[in-house]
């Protein structure tokens, strides 16, 4: 069959090339454009019945169709269609035609739900594939239970009090940071009046005697010391 797409007469044996031409093709053509009760081409035909024919039977099958009425050659243009002549088709009813017009409605709101259910489905799926697997979930759960478990501890031990400092290292603690507080005093006014007597002597300003020495004073820090 699949040589016949040069035409008709490439067959082997003339009985066979007649058969198609005459027999097999018209029906098949004739069928098809009946279905789908719309107008083709040609070339139209030879691509949607899969190039079964070839174009030269097929145009000499639409001749012959044209010619017994059963189908109407419109030309538009340089193209020519061809579509069932109507005349040959049954007529309908106009309560088939509402009823189908009905069900044709249904279908649509069946199709629109099942799209809108489908998209629905979709959200939740990628919801779900962007979630912890159980695995994932059973090992966070597991490290949370665990620093609960600490914190449970830690609890605990501050409502014992066994942790707590006595007044007496608060003391100590407070006394030793007085102490700092005025060591640190001490030895910057002692830096400080080192610095004054050198600058005396020294023919430039204060700025470049620390630049050149390399003395790093609290204020080029923003650290104040602490009032007593």
């Amino acid at each position: 069959m699949s040589k016949e797409k040069e035409g008709c007469n490439d067959l082997t044996g003339f009985a066979f090339s007649y058969f198609i031409v005459f027999v097999i093709a018209p029906a098949k053509i004739l069928k098809y454009l009946t279905d789908q009760n719309r107008p083709y081409s040609a070339i139209d035909i030879l691509n949607n019945l899969h190039k079964e024919f070839g174009k030269t039977c097929i145009t000499r099958v639409l001749e012959q169709l044209v010619s017994s009425g059963k189908i109407k050659e419109k030309v538009y243009g340089k193209q020519k269609v061809y579509v069932i002549d109507q005349s040959q088709l049954p007529d309908v009813d106009e309560k088939e035609l509402t009823a189908m017009d009905k069900k044709i409605a249904e279908l649509q709101e069946k199709v629109t739900a099942a799209k809108s259910k489908t998209k629905s489905m979709e959200g939740q799926l990628s919801g779900l594939r962007s979630s912890l697997t159980s695995a994932e979930a059973a090992k966070q759960l597991a490290e949370a239970e665990k620093d609960c478990a600490q914190l449970d501890s830690r609890l605990a031990t501050i409502k014992s009090g066994k942790d707590h400092t006595t007044p007496e290292e608060m003391e100590k603690i407070y006394s030793n940071n007085k102490e700092a507080v005025r060591q640190w005093r001490k030895r910057k006014r002692m830096a400080m009046e080192v610095v004054d007597a050198i600058l005396e002597g020294y023919p430039k300003s204060k700025k470049e005697l620390y630049e050149e020495v390399g003395i790093e004073t609290d204020e080029d820090y923003n650290v104040k010391i602490p009032q007593s």
